[in-house]
């Protein structure tokens, strides 16, 4: 594997609500961080905290971008596909401009993906798994996926992340007083934001490069017990749920434990 002499310079295009906590956990951990942003606003807010801003947009009609952002010891691509809009479908093409300007610049590339690559079969998944999306969000995360592997065919780095729990994201809320939700005894595929960071650094401190993380956590409760407790805990009417399991799987890793050998710290 084409080992980096060392890691100082991490980039990372789109700080949201992962990126920017990765980016501030990077700057603790002593990574020079450049870090990007679509809103001019924000480049004060990741100023302050040491990362260096920069405003870059790519769109399916047109780039904003800069030279000194892609060369960098590692890029990361944390641009989820806006759902429920006409630029969806447009995904996959924002992630190939993304790669071909990187080229020659970014010496290792990180795209974060999502498990909606499965789709709900009843079985569990793990990297080895066929994917088979059933939703359209989970599509285009796949055609992006795919472009990435043909263009870096022997040096492309995904992480799948399951859904994502955290700061300001409550998962309490999510069913809060409803009644009758269907599936409730199918298995939860979750990730803290605390375990995404920590796989994230996990790769770059072991150089664990050129292959597909499942970023899951291991415990699978299901929906029933896992949104009710935390609407419980949040203090909110707690949902009740059907005692089906119709539609479902279990997100597994095969990688992270034998590459990383991380350990998770959030049970869920």
């Amino acid at each position: 594997m084409d080992l980096l002499k060392e890691i100082k310079t991490v980039s990372i295009l789109g700080c949201g609500w992962f990126g920017f906590a990765l980016a501030k956990s990077l700057i603790s951990s002593g990574f020079d961080v450049k870090g990007s942003t679509t809103t001019p606003e924000k480049l004060r807010t990741l100023s302050a905290e040491k990362i260096e801003p920069y405003l870059i947009n790519f769109t399916a009609d047109s780039v904003l971008t800069n030279e000194r952002f892609l060369r960098t010891d590692v890029l990361f691509i944390c641009i989820p596909p806006k759902r429920n809009s006409a630029e969806l479908n447009d995904y996959p093409e924002k992630i190939e401009s993304i790669l071909e300007a990187s080229e020659n610049k970014a010496r290792k590339v990180i795209m974060i993906s999502s498990t909606s690559v499965f789709g709900d079969e009843n079985k569990i998944v793990n990297e080895d798994s066929e994917t088979n999306s059933d939703t359209d969000s989970g599509k285009v995360v796949l055609a992006a996926e795919q472009i990435f592997r043909s263009l870096r065919p022997n040096d492309y780095t995904i992480i799948r992340f399951a859904g994502l729990i955290g700061p300001d994201r409550n998962p309490g809320r999510f069913f809060a007083g409803k009644s009758n939700v269907p599936n409730g005894l199918a298995p939860v595929n979750l990730i803290h934001q605390q375990d995404a960071i920590g796989i994230a650094i996990s790769i770059l401190e072991k150089q664990a490069f050129g292959r597909i993380y499942n970023a899951c956590s291991p415990t699978h409760p299901t929906k029933k017990d896992f949104y009710t407790k935390a609407a419980r805990e949040a203090g909110l009417k707690e949902p009740t749920f059907l005692d089906e399991k119709t539609s479902w799987k279990i997100v597994e890793s095969l990688n992270v434990p034998e590459f990383l050998g991380y350990q998770f710290q959030v049970t869920i």
